[in-house]
């Protein structure tokens, strides 16, 4: 893993400067992900391509020998969190402390005894981004409490796991289990959610530059602060399509039997339901497809799923613009900027769970400076990240 040791040194002086220690603290890594297929399906047990990517949370960390957990993160004053307490605490809806507590309460239910650290954390994931600071944050406090804790022994399935639920349930953010199985298990992925508890996990090998393209995530600068609301009615759509059949998912829903019986399910759950249901049935074959077209190295093939899948995310999921937006699409804006100026070169889509955030695209290297330069002319400086696939998911750095 290739690693910024000035960064790295840096970091380490300051942890040492804010808990006054002459030990060297130990150093843990997180990377953000990209999610390459699959929008929306993680939550109805579904497919999804997924990877790791180059920009990361770096922690350093000691152990405490009692129940106090410290973290400095970025600019912020130290927060402190008494672990001996880890019941959700309404007040911490959306904060950070709320992550930390949660993380902490999943690995005691696990039976492990969790105890205080200190802890600096520095990240060059840019918050909004859709590249999943918050899991990457949850990740890292699951990896240092399973190093100072554990002894090593949870599984990355676990600590995915963990993390979901602390974000779920004590963040307050509804998401399915793909951000956090990205960001610790690292490399490029294909996650089967068919059976949630255990979900299939298949990595694959994918070099986006090999093939003489990058990968951007493009900031619409639409924001996804108070969109809770938008995302949890984008679930309960394809719940509402799941109940008329007598089943919890889609995935257990089938799919021909959805189509003889639209008339009813108009009445039922309306036309919006069934159109983002049609995505979830459409997208799941999409992901095996992309997954084959890179396993046959035809990139071709997987830049007309890619494009497929960005339409579908916003023709039938419906999740580029919230209903409350009015006259403001930012986000339908800079995938129209990209579809003109990639033309049939490329392919772009919506990035993550949509509404606010950003956009993907797949550009020729070639065509790279070209589309920075008009996008960021039209949304602003700064608006166009790249990114690669990192290999590593989340680890301990001695």
């Amino acid at each position: 893993m290739k690693l910024n040791k000035n960064r790295l040194d840096t970091l380490v002086k300051k942890t040492k400067e804010i808990f006054e220690s002459a030990e060297e603290p130990t150093a843990f890594s997180t990377p953000g992900r990209t999610e390459l297929g699959g929008n929306h399906t993680d939550h109805q047990n579904g497919k999804v391509l997924a990877g790791s990517v180059n920009l990361d949370m770096l922690a350093a960390a000691y152990k405490r020998d009692d129940e106090l957990i410290c973290v400095k993160s970025g600019t912020r004053p130290v927060l402190k969190i008494n672990s001996s307490y880890l019941s959700p605490l309404r007040r911490e809806i959306g904060k950070t402390a709320a992550m930390i507590r949660g993380v902490a309460a999943g690995v005691s239910q696990l039976g492990y005894e969790v105890g205080g650290f200190n802890a600096c954390i520095i990240s060059d994931i840019p918050r909004g981004s859709g590249l999943s600071s918050s899991a990457a944050f949850e990740i890292t406090i699951a990896m240092i409490m399973n190093y100072f804790y554990c002894n090593n022994e949870l599984t990355k399935l676990d600590m995915a796991k963990i993390s979901q639920k602390a974000e779920n349930i004590y963040f307050g953010k509804p998401c399915g289990l793909m951000d956090q199985i990205a960001c610790v298990y690292g490399g490029a992925i294909k996650i089967d959610f068919n059976d949630s508890n255990e979900p299939e996990i298949s990595k694959m090998d994918f070099d986006i530059e090999s093939f003489g393209y990058s990968l951007l995530i493009i900031d619409a600068k639409a924001t996804h602060r108070g969109l809770n609301d938008q995302y949890s009615a984008l679930i309960e759509d394809m719940n509402k399509v799941s109940r008329f059949f007598g089943k919890s998912i889609l995935r257990e829903v089938d799919e021909q039997a959805f189509y003889e019986n639209i008339p009813e399910l108009r009445r039922y759950a309306g036309e919006r339901a069934i159109l983002r249901s049609m995505h979830v049935f459409e997208e799941n074959k999409r992901v095996d497809a992309e997954e084959q077209a890179i396993k046959n190295s035809d990139f071709k093939e997987f830049l007309r799923l890619v494009n497929e899948s960005g339409l579908s995310s916003e023709l039938y999921l419906q999740n580029i613009t919230p209903e409350s937006a009015g006259g403001a699409q930012p986000m339908a804006l800079a995938l129209a900027i990209c579809r003109r100026i990639l033309d049939d070169c490329g392919a772009v889509r919506v990035h993550g769970g949509g509404f606010g955030g950003t956009i993907q695209a797949y550009v020729p290297i070639d065509r790279k400076k070209e589309l920075k330069e008009k996008i960021e002319g039209c949304l602003g400086e700064k608006t166009c990240t790249e990114v690669y696939i990192r290999s590593e998911g989340c680890t301990i750095i001695n």
